[in-house]
């Protein structure tokens, strides 16, 4: 997980807090029920400078789906929900899921409900159509004690009906720290598992995040089969001898991407699958973003 990212989640979260209020044959080939997505982090710098232009793109690589990561002052991209809508629907493509960062924040506990700023950004999810609603990052604060961990993970559960309400799940997307770090001996991804409501809240499993965490995808899948109904699909690749990973385009790295997913179609329990790229090394995007795309086609996913 590249610190642009990082810092680009937080930053987002600060901005909303301020608003107003089967047999192996049959799953080798792609199913009708599955849902093939682009997190449109992965072409930031296009969506902020032409967003219609680029949407426009990617409907004509062949995208049907995309997950936003920019939702500020009840717009997504500069557009209302209402409107945001519109432009997607025009170019034939659906918001299976987006994200925006549920903080301490959002939840008043002395009144036991979810702020305002909350509920707009749930009402606004519903107007956009969205399946998922997820929040991709937990500030430390929240995570600072095992009973502080529990105690989200309570608001997590209350989030889930609320999302419920309008015909939609509450999602949370992990990062490295779920996995590298631990409270009461335990990590802290296992701790959500084991007190997140699996029928309220769906795990986003990030497999390229969890390997800088110190965790493999197919080892979690097998600990926690169905339990992964959207992943998000991505590469890493070593940058030079520092230690450290970033992003690549799908099979150019260090995950076996088309294995984790066969296994996330076969036993995971997984319907979503949305390609998410940080960094690019040296190459344009929006080209990465089309070979990604035909990458999945060529693996079976479409």
């Amino acid at each position: 997980m590249k610190t642009s990212r990082r810092s680009f989640i937080k930053n987002s979260a600060v901005l909303l807090a301020g608003t107003s209020l089967l047999p192996n044959a049959a799953f080798a080939a792609a199913k009708a029920s599955e849902i093939i997505g682009l997190q449109l982090y992965s072409v930031r710098d296009e969506m902020k400078k032409d967003p219609v232009g680029t949407l426009t793109q990617l409907a004509g690589f062949g995208y049907k789906h995309v997950e936003h990561a920019n939702y500020i002052d009840r717009k997504f991209y500069g557009f209302t929900a209402k409107e945001f809508k519109k432009v997607l629907g025009d170019l034939g493509l659906k918001m299976t899921a987006g994200h925006t960062v549920l903080g301490k924040n959002h939840w008043d506990d002395s009144k036991k409900e979810f702020t305002d700023a909350w509920k707009y950004t749930v009402e606004d999810a519903a107007t956009l159509e969205q399946l998922y609603v997820v929040s991709p990052w937990m500030d430390e604060s929240m995570r600072k004690t095992y009973d502080d961990l529990v105690r989200y993970m309570e608001v997590f559960n209350l989030c889930g009906e609320l999302c419920q309400k309008s015909g939609m799940k509450f999602g949370y997307h992990n990062h490295d720290f779920e996995f590298g770090e631990e409270l009461n001996g335990m990590k802290i991804f296992d701790i959500m598992m084991k007190k997140l409501d699996v029928n309220k809240v769906v795990m986003q499993l990030d497999i390229g995040n969890m390997y800088i965490g110190g965790a493999k995808a197919l080892d979690v899948i097998g600990q926690y089969p169905g339990k992964f109904e959207m992943i998000h699909v991505k590469d890493e690749i070593a940058v030079g001898t520092t230690g450290k990973y970033e992003s690549a385009i799908l099979g150019k790295g260090i995950i076996p991407v088309k294995e984790v997913l066969d296994i996330c179609r076969k036993s995971g329990g997984t319907k979503v699958f949305i390609i998410e790229q940080e960094a690019y090394q040296d190459k344009a995007p929006m080209a990465c973003m089309k070979e990604n795309f035909d990458i999945m086609k060529k693996w079976g996913y479409k």
